[in-house]
């Protein structure tokens, strides 16, 4: 809507991925007129080629203090499971020390109680998202298994389990049977993992946000697919300037993933210290039925997810900015990563590689907020877990849109650990 338009809409929304497209519909359906804005098609970004791994047991910081000895490799090792291009060295230091100062006692214990919050409070989110859009079976509550190969191993998975068990994340030992037994296609030589029982995965990430599309456009969701430049907060609401032309409404929520950053200092006058990591995906369209259930292994560090479209190889991570080109040799390294893991290695013919953009603050936490006198929304920041927490975080924002509204959602997380302000 232009801003010669009489009555501008109640609220744009910058960004048509998963977390744009959830709230944008959560917001119609409170009885906001919404817009969404995006230079690309919905679900085209990070939001196409996630794991479709509902990842409700990860409620540790993406890094460890492992990460100082690990940074000669990680610049030495193209296709080493964490990467950092030596050119953005320069540019990424000052997000590496401020995600190692938040490796301090303190920080850790908000971080991981940030996490615990929107994680334990996802599956419900999603479940009433989904049902409430006639789709809830996109979604799998079938948990999901880490499994190690070498005995040596061992230690390090009694470590992973006796942290979980330390943050009340529901976890059981499986011994060598119990994999046997649920993934017979799983090589034998696998020594054990740790099952999640409360976790699960989405049969298709892309279609998942295309059905929430659908049904925000038949609750009056207009979507403009233009380049949003820049925007001003003004007394009657927010402008933006896109590659367009001028828009107005009176609040904008900033959802744009890893281009968020830009858009929030020019807002809000707060620089956000969002960098991003370029997470790779193989899907492999002839792999059916070759597991129950999504599998991370624990030594070679990727995730394998059973999709209607195939098997989804998924991991890795590379810090090198937003303008370089994708470096596809990460993806096919996925399925050479697979080999040993099953009895008969997995069929790669047409398959098709991937990159996407993880938006990720140094202290693993998503910017949730209302700020500029609630004229400024922003959902952005949640690194691996944008497709885990996107139902919650559409339903906080709906909460914080509009504080006067009578809602009938369960509780929810307070949204204090989330603040833009905490940098």
């Amino acid at each position: 809507m232009s801003e010669h338009a009489t009555e501008p809409p109640d609220i744009a929304v910058v960004g048509a991925g998963i977390i744009g497209v959830a709230c944008a519909l959560r917001l119609a359906r409170q009885g906001l007129r919404v817009i969404v804005v995006d230079q690309q098609e919905p679900g085209h970004g990070a939001s196409f080629g996630n794991a479709g791994h509902l990842a409700t047991e990860q409620v540790f910081p993406i890094a460890d203090l492992s990460i100082i000895r690990r940074l000669p490799a990680m610049l030495m090792d193209p296709m080493g499971p964490l990467r950092l291009d030596w050119k953005y060295l320069p540019r990424a230091l000052p997000w590496f020390t401020r995600l190692l100062l938040n490796l301090r006692p303190a920080p850790f214990q908000r971080t991981v109680a940030g996490l615990r919050a929107l994680n334990e409070s996802s599956f419900g989110a999603w479940r009433r998202l989904l049902e409430g859009i006639g789709c809830a079976d996109l979604m799998r509550e079938d948990g999901s298994l880490l499994v190690f190969e070498r005995a040596e191993s061992r230690r390090a998975i009694e470590a992973v389990h006796a942290r979980m068990r330390q943050q009340a994340v529901p976890v059981d030992v499986w011994q060598a049977k119990d994999v046997r037994e649920a993934a017979p296609q799983l090589s034998e030589h696998l020594q054990g993992g740790l099952f999640f029982p409360s976790t699960g995965h989405v049969l298709d990430p892309f279609r998942v946000v295309c059905e929430l599309v659908h049904a925000a456009k038949t609750s009056g969701v207009q979507f403009l697919k233009q380049y949003v430049q820049g925007g001003q907060v003004h007394e009657h609401g927010i402008s933006l300037i896109t590659d367009q032309g001028r828009l107005t409404a009176r609040q904008v929520l900033i959802a744009c993933g890893a281009h968020s950053a830009k858009l929030t200092a020019a807002l809000t006058g707060k620089k956000v210290p969002l960098d991003t990591e370029r997470g790779y995906h193989l899907m492999l369209p002839h792999e059916h039925g070759r597991l129950p259930f999504a599998v991370t292994s624990l030594e070679r560090k990727f995730i394998m997810t059973p999709m209607t479209d195939g098997l989804r190889l998924a991991g890795t991570v590379e810090f090198a900015g937003l303008e370089r080109p994708p470096s596809m040799e990460r993806a096919w390294q996925l399925h050479r990563l697979s080999q040993g893991l099953f009895s008969r290695d997995l069929n790669a013919e047409a398959a098709t590689p991937w990159m996407g953009f993880r938006p990720s603050l140094p202290d693993s936490l998503p910017v949730i907020d209302r700020v500029c006198d609630g004229k400024v929304l922003l959902a952005f920041g949640h690194q691996h877990l944008g497709l885990t927490q996107a139902a919650i975080t559409a339903e906080l924002i709906a909460r914080i849109a509009a504080p006067g509204t009578t809602h009938t959602a369960p509780a929810l997380p307070a949204i204090e650990p989330y603040r833009l302000d905490r940098f």
